[in-house]
């Protein structure tokens, strides 16, 4: 693990400046205290990134967890009842990776897991807007685009531009700038530039210009558009920050109802995110999905145990980690330490930092998973691809993640079933222009239940006094239903219409067979195997 630390160190310090704001956020956005995302982060880091077995997938709380938390919250009664639910739901992922229900994540098409990071990278950008010209009436963290704050996402942009802050976007076009120079002319002189990576090297312009401007009304940043991290006066007082679960609310009918939909929405994004950074990883390795399972379960106990938000691996810090150039588990370990160390021995410092120099590190991972090449690379594909893609991003960046996916997944499973439908691949039909009054028609290696539309449509297309060959030689599966329209066919229409049929298969040839099925040897209700 330790083989890549020149890689996973600076990796490591980009995530966590990304994933400061986002802790914060999140937690603001779900009704949480401050304190909370913090952990959950803390955790994600250190305790799931140890046990993941993703190299380059980082944890913490989810954006996409934000209205369920928020509604929960208010629903069962109080934080430390909604901790019991976070709980739980971490024992139930652990049931999920104990019955490998990880294997759901490998059914997700690509074009919308391609569309899912399109649709982020959007949202990235349009969210970090208003925070990089110093407007933050909505938290970091709030993807929705119906906000909490009773904007949305486009007019919430038009409000920034109402109220730019000059010193916010001062510092955010100087923060942009050094990200820029650093990743496209000085990471390519020399070491050094690639040790001490740019992010660090904004936020620390960042805080210098807080610094140097704070008494200065015109250039100055507002207070509001400073990260705000929790100052604890004592060690009683940071002790005083957590959060325990009440477990006398364990037979409340409501937590765990609440349980089993951390459990389920935190599962399934973390899949989701799994697929997503196995596709970005330059070097494709592959994650076990119900290790990574077994992992947010272990890491949702902890962090409900402690007073912590619910955690899912998360896209935004996966690809912050793997835009900078994170090769192992380590660098989501370290981000997690460092946040834990920070939150405890420099909150003051952390406060100094502009929300806008984040903005300009948020802006540039967007841009890198929404890049308008990759819009070119899917219309090239033709609109099977491109049509589940292009629903996914637009159901993301106007409604929020999991209905983007859903809108997305739906639309793929209906062109899959459209093209099923439509596809010759599974019905040859040979002879049509030849005046003999022979047809041919070919079934594929698998015919099921999908293909029923477009067989009977070609059966009764078959003309009057025709020669019907059906050759199932090359078949290895054949759906009941499909036997049940050949023997339909058979007994009523080729009879009415006087059409001779002769079955061809690996069990022999027949010429007008009394019995389909019979033929098939197959019992009611059954499908056969021709292998």
């Amino acid at each position: 693990m330790f083989k890549y630390i020149k890689n996973d160190l600076p990796a490591s310090i980009v995530v966590f400046f990304v994933a400061l704001p986002l802790c914060l956020g999140i937690a603001l956005a779900s009704g949480a205290p401050l304190f909370s995302g913090l952990i959950a982060g803390i955790i994600g880091g250190v305790i799931v990134g140890s046990l993941s077995g993703s190299k380059i997938g980082v944890s913490g709380p989810a954006a996409g967890l934000a209205a369920i938390v928020l509604t929960a919250i208010g629903t069962l009664g109080g934080y430390e009842n909604f901790l019991v639910a976070v709980v739980l739901g971490g024992v139930i992922q652990l049931v999920f990776g104990f019955l490998k229900a990880g294997v759901i994540g490998y059914y997700f098409p690509s074009s919308v897991i391609k569309g899912m990071l399109t649709g982020i990278g959007i949202i990235i950008i349009l969210k970090q807007i208003p925070h990089f010209f110093g407007y933050d009436a909505d938290p970091e963290g709030d993807f929705a685009f119906f906000q909490i704050d009773g904007e949305n996402t486009f007019s919430e942009i038009l409000n920034s531009i109402n109220n730019i802050s000059i010193g916010s976007t001062i510092i955010g076009i100087i923060g942009l700038s050094i990200l820029l120079l650093w990743s496209n002319v000085l990471s390519k002189k020399g070491k050094i530039f690639q040790i001490i990576q740019g992010p660090l090297v904004a936020v620390a312009a960042g805080i210098i210009y807080y610094i140097s401007t704070s008494s200065d009304s015109k250039f100055g940043i507002d207070s509001s558009h400073l990260v705000s991290v929790p100052v604890p006066d004592s060690f009683d007082s940071f002790i005083g920050q957590f959060s325990f679960p009440n477990f006398s609310a364990i037979t409340n009918v409501e937590v765990w109802v609440v349980a089993f939909t951390i459990a389920l929405v935190a599962s399934l994004e973390t899949l989701l995110c799994v697929e997503a950074t196995d596709k970005l990883d330059p070097h494709k390795n592959v994650t076990p999905t119900n290790k990574e399972l077994l992992a947010q379960g272990v890491g949702n106990v902890i962090s409900g145990l402690i007073g912590g938000l619910p955690i899912t691996q998360v896209i935004v810090r996966s690809s912050a980690n793997i835009q900078s150039g994170g090769r192992t588990k380590l660098s989501a370990i370290i981000h997690g330490l460092f946040l834990l160390v920070s939150v405890i021995l420099i909150p003051n410092l952390l406060n100094k930092i502009p929300l806008s120099v984040l903005a300009a590190i948020l802006l540039v991972v967007g841009y890198k998973l929404a890049k308008p090449a990759l819009f070119k690379q899917m219309i090239g594909l033709g609109w099977k691809q491109s049509l589940p893609f292009f629903v996914t991003v637009l159901g993301i960046v106007f409604t929020d993640l999991l209905v983007g996916i859903s809108l997305g997944l739906l639309v793929g499973i209906v062109v899959i079933l459209l093209k099923s439908y439509q596809n010759s691949h599974f019905l040859h039909k040979e002879g049509e222009d030849v005046d003999d009054g022979k047809i041919k028609m070919t079934l594929a290696e698998e015919v099921t239940f999908f293909n029923k539309g477009a067989i009977l449509k070609e059966l009764d297309r078959v003309p009057k006094n025709s020669y019907l060959e059906i050759d199932v030689t090359k078949t290895r599966y054949l759906d009941h239903d499909i036997i049940e329209i050949l023997e339909d066919f058979s007994k009523i229409k080729a009879k009415e219409r006087k059409i001779d049929i002769k079955l061809i298969s690996k069990r022999g040839t027949v010429e007008n067979p009394p019995s389909f099925i019979e033929f098939f040897k197959l019992r009611p209700k059954s499908n056969i195997s021709l292998s």
